[in-house]
């Protein structure tokens, strides 16, 4: 008899179809086989559950299988991963849960914390709080000889007494490891030294048939940076080689999750407008890196952005601007025709990952024409680099939509997940700058675009 533990199973079918049928019966456990039929006949599938009148008298788990290698690749709850690191500088961490695998709908991807303090605080989700009070409050138990990997059903189930969750759908494995190991404070580390701006990925060995749970962490340049003890040179050399892109995954021997954790976003707000409080507020809340900058030094104060990483009085060019990187993101909003045209040259040769531009097309057409003309480049390769105007068209007025509309483009362009846009074309940009010039921009306000 297999051993099972930890839930109530949905019970009576097959994870994949409820068409299923008893095949035999051991100890009150039946076990059901998938009839759903499709072009490559049965899918073959069989897990072991109970009827529904048995299942009220036993809880317990799937058996886990993994066959592998999982890569979650995204910079996932950033704002969660400071509210984790807060918890374990404060000391006393017991047990830190990881979402590795997730099959069917889930709240949350695989990559997702939850760490469980000493005290019984936590912080991070795994799930939308179907699972957390359950799991919270067995964690501690669970891993009392070591971390384990236990799975958690949320479909729904009218039948059952207490259900987990509220029907989400979906199955997920989760990671569960003691917070006083040396592998749980090399994760928590990483975690630490991402806040700072590290890139760094984390190959974690899941525990499984009589092997214990090990981990390596590697830095942006490859070199290991922590290694369980036990690991030998070999398995960390292809270890290294599949995570980094130098081999197949899914040849990958063994249980492994690969994490790579990546820095905050870096969102720098050029222009210290009141306009500005709301997107910064925005941006701290998904958990960036924000930094304001302005000219004007009776609007770039700190006191007027608190919850920003910095706030700086800068020219158009210098050290500051020029420091802007590749994976950055940039809004230029000044409101001032003369700052926006000299910040525009400075960071459009930067190629930030978004370059945002507040304003009217015609405004920003006319930027776009004079910038093009003074950095030697066409027109229309300036308005591939620059999404104006700026944000999706959510709709709505003042200052916290715009802002919302900005965040929410910025965020689907960093996350690849952009689709329209209203950015200027070429044929845009020729046509405003028919309309007239630049004297009526060149004050401190502008018009916002409405179109």
């Amino acid at each position: 008899m297999m051993k099972l533990k930890g839930f109530w199973y949905t019970g009576g079918y097959c994870l994949s179809s409820k068409a299923c049928t008893v095949l035999s019966k051991k100890e009150n456990f039946f076990s059901f086989s998938c009839l759903k039929a499709n072009a490559e006949g049965n899918c073959g599938k069989s897990f072991l559950c109970v009827s529904h009148a048995e299942r009220k008298k036993h809880r317990f788990f799937e058996p886990v299988k993994w066959t592998k290698l999982y890569i979650e690749d995204r910079a996932l709850g950033m704002m969660e991963r400071r509210q984790i690191v807060r918890l374990w500088q404060q000391g006393g961490a017991a047990v830190l849960i990881t979402l590795v695998r997730a099959e069917g709908s889930s709240y949350r991807r695989p990559g997702a914390h939850l760490l469980l303090g000493s005290r019984g605080e936590y912080a991070g989700t795994i799930s939308g709080g179907c699972l957390e009070v359950e799991v919270l409050r067995k964690a501690i138990w669970l891993v009392r000889e070591g971390a384990v990997v236990e799975r958690y059903s949320t479909m729904f189930d009218d039948t059952a007494e207490v259900p987990f969750g509220l029907g989400c759908g979906g199955v997920v494995d989760l990671l569960l490891e003691p917070g006083d190991t040396p592998e749980c404070r090399a994760l928590m580390a990483a975690m630490e030294g991402s806040l700072a701006g590290d890139d760094v990925t984390v190959l974690t060995w899941l525990p499984h048939k009589g092997r214990s749970l090990a981990r390596a962490v590697l830095a942006a340049n490859g070199d290991f940076t922590f290694g369980s003890e036990g690991l030998t040179a070999p398995e960390l050399v292809e270890a290294r080689a599949r995570a980094l892109g130098q081999g197949g995954i899914e040849n990958m021997l063994g249980e492994m999750f690969v994490e790579r954790i990546a820095a905050p976003q870096r969102l720098f707000i050029l222009g210290a407008g009141d306009d500005a409080k709301p997107l910064v507020r925005m941006g701290v809340l998904l958990g960036w890196s924000v930094t304001v900058m302005d000219g004007r030094e009776q609007l770039a104060r700190v006191e007027r952005f608190p919850e920003a990483e910095r706030v700086a009085v800068v020219p158009s060019v210098c050290t500051d601007v020029l420091g802007i990187r590749p994976e950055d993101a940039v809004v230029l909003m000044t409101h001032s025709y003369e700052q926006d045209r000299g910040l525009l040259a400075a960071v459009l040769p930067l190629r930030p990952r978004y370059l945002g531009l507040l304003g009217a097309r015609h405004r920003s057409s006319l930027l776009v024409s004079e910038v093009a003309a003074k950095l030697g480049r066409t027109v229309a390769a300036c308005c591939e680099q620059i999404y104006a105007p700026v944000g999706l068209d959510l709709g709505g007025d003042g200052p916290e939509a715009i802002a919302l509309a900005v965040i929410a483009e910025v965020q689907a362009c960093c996350m690849g997940k952009l689709g329209t846009s209203r950015r200027l074309s070429a044929e845009d940009v020729e046509r405003h700058v028919g309309e007239g010039g630049v004297s009526r921009y060149l004050q401190a306000q502008c018009a916002l675009d409405v179109a």
